[in-house]
């Protein structure tokens, strides 16, 4: 059984997610496990004489935390339709990224699902937001939940990809969500990465791999004179009206990162529809 794994910090917005979460649980018959992250404890000086009281703290933050987990399970529960998804809670201490990666890691999980809220500004550009740094680093996919997204029901998706050979990753992965939810593929491929001669060669290579990924009703658009990429997906998307914007992401981590950035961290930042990140 596949499983989904829900950081929550019980905000209205990750409450929003971990139903998206849930609805997908039940559509892929997935197990649901819901982990809040008490980065208190990470943060906190080393001092002894203080150490006794703060241990007391800590255990009744996380007895707190554990009912509050166990109440999100009984309303996830109540709902219909979603009386039968399997879900499990868990309270752990530590760093945010580095905890959710080693939760991902042992339970094999095959999708983090999270709320975003973006950042802007000085912010974005030295710190990023929450869910950029969870995509940057997480062992598997990242749907990224915007607090303006609606619902969450697979119609049509947008694919924004360099159709170089690592993107198959993202062809596969997303043949594995066609088969829940048979949604129709809009590909977007911006300022030729590969270097296609014609636009005829562009979308034979999309037919190629999509056929080889088993990847059904796919269109291709193009786009080669795009400054902003960015804002092209995201513009594309809109006027696809699009319920999923897909991507691939190398990942990329410190000087590489700061000197190249990440589109697909980017679009997710700034999307007001969900963003599903998968590393290639």
């Amino acid at each position: 059984m596949k499983t989904i794994l829900v950081p929550i910090d019980f905000s209205d917005n990750a409450r929003k997610a971990l139903m998206v979460a849930a609805k997908i649980a039940a559509h892929t018959e997935s197990k649901l496990e819901i982990i809040h992250i008490n980065t208190a404890v990470a943060y906190a000086p080393p001092l002894p004489e203080y150490y006794a009281v703060d241990q007391i703290d800590m255990t009744e933050y996380d007895d707190t935390a554990s009912q509050e987990l166990l109440k999100l399970k009984l309303e996830v529960n109540a709902v219909s339709g979603l009386e039968k998804v399997e879900i499990e809670t868990r309270v752990e201490d530590g760093f945010l990224y580095a905890t959710l990666n080693s939760a991902a890691t042992e339970r094999k999980a095959w999708l983090i699902v999270m709320g975003t809220k973006g950042a802007q500004g000085a912010v974005e550009f030295f710190v990023g937001s929450n869910t950029e740094k969870v995509i940057r680093t997480a062992p598997c996919p990242v749907l990224a939940v915007p607090e303006a997204a609606g619902e969450f029901d697979l119609q049509k998706v947008v694919v924004a990809s360099t159709l170089r050979p690592e993107q198959n990753d993202v062809f596969y992965k997303l043949a594995e969500w066609q088969h829940y939810y048979p949604f129709a593929v809009q590909l977007l491929y911006l300022n030729n990465p590969a270097g296609f001669e014609e636009k005829a060669h562009i979308e034979q290579a999309v037919k190629e791999m999509s056929d080889m990924a088993n990847l059904q009703n796919v269109t291709a658009f193009v786009d080669v004179n795009t400054f902003d990429e960015t804002a092209s997906i995201l513009q594309f998307a809109l006027d696809q009206q699009a319920d999923l914007i897909v991507m691939g992401t190398h990942q990329r981590q410190g000087l590489s990162h700061l000197l190249f950035g990440s589109l697909t961290e980017d679009t997710a930042n700034h999307s007001q529809t969900p963003v599903l990140s998968i590393p290639v």
